[in-house]
């Protein structure tokens, strides 16, 4: 292998299955035809990579990569929490633990093993005051009642998808560090919708002519931003416990908005 085109992250202080966790989940997007980085090798200790040459963002790009993805969360997963197949080992999001706990519904894994495990250290490190907190749990005992539940399958999911996790490349839009799971597809919108992204109503477009999406999928996208919000919380300071706090009360307007 040309070492000039690899990418090379080592570390001591992580998990034994952290790079594993972060190859198998590419594997498994790649699996379902997606575009993400290449894995030449992983070990305990570190994960080798394609090296990847960015370029300039376009809307083509952007189009493109909004279909590649409608047709990557239709590839589907076994469970909603289902981990990717085959791969038995612990999960991460960032640096934090995701559960691979799965559920038959969707409520009751995004309130229960998405948003729940997040709230105790956003309390603990000062970043979530006890509003903000009562709100969110308001939301997810609505959420795990099956409230937004509906009819779609567990997508196959990149996970961690903000923008710092696209990439513009030469030949389009490529993927690296997911936390791929099984979970509903309008998660990885939300996400990417949460930090900004180039071309996003571009990426959008593309999506929806390869996938029809549910009416009021909008709406519901601070339902889905929960979870982010919740990581983010948990580690990154005070601004995202409030934001966590909006996003829930939006969420159990939303319910009273549908009834």
């Amino acid at each position: 292998m040309n070492p000039d085109a690899a990418f090379r992250k080592v570390r001591r202080d992580v998990d034994p299955d952290f790079f594993a966790a972060e190859a198998a989940g590419l594997g498994w997007l790649a699996a379902a035809g997606a575009p993400v980085v290449e894995v030449e090798s992983v070990s305990p200790t570190g994960i080798t990579l394609r090296r990847l040459t960015t370029v300039r963002p376009t809307p083509e790009a952007a189009t493109a990569f909004g279909v590649a993805l409608a047709r990557m969360h239709d590839a589907g997963a076994d469970a909603f929490g289902a981990p990717p197949a085959g791969y038995t080992g612990c999960q991460f999001i960032g640096e934090r633990p995701l559960s691979s706990v799965i559920h038959d519904s969707w409520g009751e894994f995004y309130a229960a093993e998405r948003v729940e495990p997040y709230l105790a250290p956003a309390i603990e490190a000062g970043f979530l005051d006890t509003a903000d907190a009562e709100a969110t749990r308001a939301a997810c005992t609505l959420i795990a009642s099956g409230a937004f539940d509906d009819a779609d399958p567990p997508a196959r999911l990149h996970g961690d998808l903000w923008s710092g996790n696209v990439m513009w490349t030469p030949d389009g839009v490529v993927m690296i560090d997911p936390a791929a799971h099984g979970g509903h597809r309008e998660t990885d919108l939300a996400m990417l919708m949460l930090f900004g992204c180039p071309h996003l109503e571009a990426v959008l477009d593309g999506y929806l002519t390869a996938h029809r999406m549910r009416p009021g999928w909008r709406e519901r996208v601070p339902l889905h931003q929960l979870h982010p919000l919740a990581v983010h919380a948990a580690g990154h300071g005070p601004a995202y416990g409030q934001a966590l706090g909006r996003a829930a009360r939006a969420t159990l307007r939303s319910a009273g908005d549908a009834t």
